[in-house]
């Protein structure tokens, strides 16, 4: 093994670590927490799972220890699913009743389904990556400080 690469994890650990800096002002990243959160995995490590449920927040990470129970994450995955789900359903809605004409009931249940579907996928992704977001940017204590 090279020197970097046996330097490495502990380089990662220390990045991730809110005891080497008790002041909280070191950087996270912002784009790995928002993809680890979109995997509903753990903000800081990415190994554990960040859900014990469809939509329930561990405590803490089981894998690293990393404290969720901060997240703060409400209305906003409700929100964000509405926005995106209602953006792709209703201009895809329009283009296929002009395209092909189907029979309306035919319409109905086929894009019913499909905003049902689309939803409860993307509902959890959401939560996970509001949660990452709040860890990356130190918000609702995630910054160390229990306030």
């Amino acid at each position: 093994m090279t020197e970097t690469q046996t330097h490495l994890p502990n380089e990662t650990a220390a990045r991730f670590s809110s005891t080497d800096n008790p002041a909280g002002d070191g950087l996270r990243e912002l784009r790995p927490a928002l993809l680890r959160g979109w995997k509903r995995r753990c903000p800081a490590c990415g190994g554990g799972p960040m859900l014990k449920s469809y939509l329930k927040v561990r405590d803490e990470c089981p894998v690293c220890g990393e404290a969720l129970h901060h997240h703060r994450a409400d209305d906003g995955p409700a929100y964000l699913t509405i926005l995106i789900v209602g953006h792709l359903m209703a201009p895809l809605l329009g283009w296929v009743f002009i395209e092909f004409r189907p029979d309306p009931l035919t319409l109905i249940a086929i894009f019913a389904t499909g905003t049902v579907l689309l939803s409860l996928y993307l509902l959890p992704r959401f939560k996970g990556m509001i949660v990452a977001f709040q860890w990356a940017k130190r918000m609702h204590g995630f910054g160390g400080d229990e306030t």
